[in-house]
């Protein structure tokens, strides 16, 4: 009987200079678990594009012409909710890394970094994990802002919103917190994004965060991505 095949990960490239993209395209097409679906060189391709393609993972450049990686983040995630976006950037500053965490990236890779770690981050995020260098973790986790760890901002969040955030506080991936409650992988993820705009908190290091600190999770500490 033969064997069936493992469906390769949607990969949707964004980068404004072509021989970057033509450079990691023909990597990753050579990669057994990637399927290069699609690219763009701007935030107006990459916005029309990625809605049409769906892709589950956005390599996405950090330093655009047209608009600033962080903020083509954040579009992304309202375009296609369900894709895990991927920083890709000559920078290696703490301050882009933790700007693009906060803007909804997945995780950072650098460009001059060995091929290889791009699609060790790849198949990462696409597993519902975070890729970060981890000695940023302290930054990643610091508040965005006093919104973010207001005692206040707890009474805006309903009872399954709060379900959802101990869970994922405690590590669950969004199949084992849908499991838990009884509900659809789809209906978690959209909880997570709602907590996500509710609280301006847009990583699940950040959410674990504000969980301990809000007292609800009985862990000691932060939870930090593992890479």
């Amino acid at each position: 009987m033969k064997k069936k095949s493992q469906p390769k990960i949607k990969v949707f490239l964004v980068d404004d200079h072509p021989a970057v993209r033509e450079g990691v395209r023909s990597y990753l097409t050579n990669q057994g678990s990637v399927l290069v679906v699609g690219e763009a060189s701007d935030a107006r391709e990459a916005l029309s594009k990625a809605k049409k393609l769906s892709p589950e993972v956005i390599i996405l450049d950090v330093n655009l012409p047209s608009l600033d990686g962080g903020e083509l983040a954040r579009k992304l995630r309202l375009t296609v909710p369900r894709a895990k976006i991927i920083g890709f950037s000559v920078h290696a500053s703490q301050e882009y890394v933790v700007r693009m965490a906060r803007c909804g990236a997945h995780g950072y890779v650098m460009k001059d970094a060995p091929t290889a770690k791009l699609v060790e981050a790849i198949q990462h995020v696409y597993k519902g994990g975070l890729y970060f260098p981890p000695e940023m973790t302290d930054a990643i986790l610091a508040p965005e802002s006093k919104s973010s760890s207001e005692g206040e901002e707890n009474a805006v969040l309903t009872t399954r919103e709060k379900e959802v955030l101990t869970l994922l506080a405690e590590g669950l991936a969004n199949k084992q917190v849908a499991r838990k409650l009884g509900i659809s992988v789809r209906t978690a993820e959209t909880h997570r994004e709602h907590l996500s705009h509710k609280l301006n908190i847009m990583t699940i290091a950040g959410l674990t965060k504000y969980a301990i600190q809000h007292g609800m999770t009985s862990l000691g500490l932060p939870v930090q991505p593992k890479v």
